[in-house]
């Protein structure tokens, strides 16, 4: 089948604005809680795109591990790509998608960087295999082969054994403070609901947008 053949309609919902809670941290908190319930795999996972100094961006997916009024939380490793770009360009946006209920979130603002000691804790919460992993893992950065990497693991487990595996120092979180969200739910037609939520002095508006 050729791409441009692929179509279908959108019809398991509708959005309209007394739908809407005025706080879009409620929103997305309901939409999620909705996406949890129906069994969506990895329903905290989400896009999130950067741009380095020269506005040239880049998107992959990440994990959200937590959010509330101060902003969305996910952790990485500070020398990667994206951690570069944040180093010289911190603002960030995430997506989320959820195509079993036809929905869509978009989050925009400034990135910071989350307390060591909050990445400590969380760090510590992790698997020890995810922090090994993390330990031994130049994120983003060129590697010779596989080889190299299970040899790193190896070290590490013959160097620590079942003790408490130190968080890297280049490891840790970022929050994302809103400043825009966009709520997308599919309807027939192409005549999608769309509402986007703008931060105005303090104050979260809301509109509706034309598909």
């Amino acid at each position: 089948m050729k791409l441009e053949e692929i179509r279908r309609d959108y019809l398991k919902g509708s959005l309209d604005r007394e739908h809407l809670a005025d706080d879009p941290i409620q929103q997305f908190n309901d939409w999620l809680e909705d996406a949890l319930n129906a069994g969506i795999q990895d329903a905290n996972a989400m896009t999130l795109a950067t741009a380095d100094a020269y506005g040239k961006p880049s998107a992959r997916i990440v994990l959200l591990k937590g959010f509330d009024k101060d902003g969305f939380r996910f952790f990485t490793n500070f020398s990667s790509r994206k951690g570069a770009h944040l180093e010289v360009n911190n603002f960030g946006a995430l997506l989320f998608y959820w195509p079993h209920l036809e929905r869509q979130v978009r989050i925009e603002g400034a990135v910071t960087e989350i307390s060591a000691e909050v990445s400590r804790a969380y760090f510590n919460e992790r698997s020890y295999e995810s922090r090994v992993s993390a330990l031994t893992s130049p994120q983003s950065q060129p590697i010779p082969d596989r080889e190299y990497l299970v040899r790193r693991v190896d070290e590490a487990i013959k160097k620590y054994g079942k003790d408490d595996i130190p968080k890297p120092q280049e490891w840790g979180g970022y929050r994302l403070k809103p400043e825009y969200f966009e709520f997308w739910q599919g309807r027939a037609n192409r005549l999608h609901d769309r509402f986007r939520y703008t931060l105005v002095d303090g104050v979260w508006k809301i509109n509706r947008l034309a598909p």
